[in-house]
Parts: structure tokens; sequence; C-alpha cells
């Protein structure tokens, strides 16, 4: 079978199955078995290139799960995050293109800090990607990430040995109690913590079968953890040190009504390439 046919049935079986940008998906399903980027995909398809029986029947049962709604990224066993492959799977929530906006405003906060080695803390690191970014982008940093479930803590171990950032730390801890020792020298405190209301139950069958509840779900208004965070991240940052809280778009006017009770300044929230209200800020 041709390359271009294949592709335009797994377009049209993804299409029907509901699944969004289904000839993308098809694309990088593809690379996946071919060992090739998506570009060289679609070269390849033009130039009329035909596929292997195996190929075929590789790209047909990995078509199958996909329609099926199973994340890409767990079919394929990575997720792209800012020029790093994280490898992700059942029990860890899959990076999002929108937290890469988000965890900008940390990357630019510890490069701007004043101090020779400034200390960051991803507080719910999950697959690593936010702790392992501001790591990777700002060498002269010591970045701290945290988390709590042992299923996410797995595959956060994978990827902090598999980047191999000499200064990224993993620690296996609640949130509320991390790294006590940190306790007035943190430059910047960041987090994507679980923000939808335990009644909002997600549409989208990736999200709501596929991640785990630890990651999704924050109390009846989806702010109990985003209340932690803002207490502890008190604790952890010097004067005048950065906080950075991903939320849903709907979520910044409450979250900065929290801060500013928690006796933070001057709390700003910022939208996303999409024009949602993704990430709010604030100094200590």
């Amino acid at each position: 079978m041709s390359i271009a046919t294949f592709l335009a049935r797994v377009t049209a079986q993804l299409e029907e199955a509901g699944v969004p940008d289904p000839r993308v998906d098809a694309e990088l399903l593809l690379g996946h078995i071919l060992g090739e980027g998506r570009g060289r995909v679609q070269s390849l398809a033009i130039l009329g290139e035909t596929l292997t029986p195996d190929q075929r029947e590789l790209g047909e049962e990995l078509a199958l799960r996909r329609a099926a709604r199973v994340p890409l990224q767990h079919i394929t066993g990575i997720a792209p995050f800012r020029g790093l492959s994280l490898a992700v799977g059942p029990g860890v929530f899959v990076p999002r293109p929108e937290t890469e906006f988000v965890v900008q405003f940390a990357i630019d906060a510890l490069r701007e800090s004043s101090l020779e080695r400034p200390i960051a803390v991803d507080l719910g690191t999950g697959s690593g990607a936010i702790a392992l970014a501001m790591a990777t982008e700002v060498p002269h940093s010591d970045v701290y990430g945290i988390e709590k479930s042992s299923d996410a803590f797995s595959w956060a171990q994978k990827n902090f040995y598999s980047v191999d950032a000499k200064n990224a730390q993993l620690i296996r801890g609640d949130l509320a109690e991390a790294v006590p020792h940190l306790a007035g020298r943190v430059s910047v405190v960041i987090s994507n913590p679980p923000y939808i209301p335990v009644a909002a139950v997600p549409r989208d069958p990736e999200v709501r079968i596929f991640d785990p509840e630890i990651a999704l779900y924050g109390g009846e208004d989806g702010l109990d953890v985003v209340r932690t965070v803002s207490i502890v991240a008190q604790r952890l940052l010097v004067v005048g040190g950065t906080l950075v809280l991903e939320h849903a778009e709907q979520q910044g006017e409450n979250i900065r009504d929290i801060l500013r009770a928690d006796g933070w300044q001057n709390p700003t929230t910022h939208k996303d390439f999409t024009d949602r209200d993704r990430a709010t800020v604030a100094r200590r």
C-alpha cells in the first residue's frame, strides 16, 4: 500500500472516531513506525513511497488504538515539550502545548534573577516537563521537581535520567510539605496543579479516561490545590520571588483574589496563544 493511500484511510478512520486533527495524528503515527518526522512522512507520500506489509499491519493496529481515543502520546510513548522528548504513559498527565507557554514566565524570571544560581521549584512535576524545561533552558539555575503520585514519579524518574540535566533534582513527596530546607531561598515557584472542579467531567476521552484523576480534579471549585500552592510558595520564595500558576481560562479572577488575600503582589493573568486566560503570575 502506498503511504498516501494509508494516510488517507487512517485520516478518514480517525475523523469518523472524532479525533481532533486526524490528518496530523495519522502522519505522526506513521512517522513513529518509520522513525521519521512528520515532514518526512509528507514528502514520502508525495514521492509515492510504499509501506512493507509489516509496517502496514502495525500502522493499522496503532490506528485502531487511536480511533479508540487512546492518547497519541500513549501510543508512541513520547510527548514533545519545548525541544524535549519525554516518556509518558498510563499514570502520568501528558504535557500540553499550552504549558509550554506558561513555563516561559518561569524561565524568564529565572534568567532575570540577579542571583548567581537561582533556585526554582516545580510543585507537582508529573512527567517532569516543566522542571526539565527550566533546568535545560536556564543551566545556571538549580531546579527541583516535586511529585506525590508513585505512578507519575516513575515516569518523571525516566525523564530526569534520560535528559540528564545535572542541575535538576527530582523529589518524591507532597507539595504541601515540599523541600523545607529551601524555605526563603527560592527565586521561582511554578505549578500546573489539578484545577478541574470535581463536577466538571472533561469531554475529551483522552483526558477523561486516560489522564490520572489526581492530576485533573482540584476540589469543588477546582482551586483547592491552588490555595495550597499559594501558601507553600510564600514559604519557599525570597522576597520579590515569582509564582507562576497554570489554570483554566475562567479561573483567572478567582485565582487573583486568592493570591491578593494571601498577600501576593500584583497578581496578573496572561492569555495563551489561543487568546484564553492561561497563566497567573505574582510576586512575593
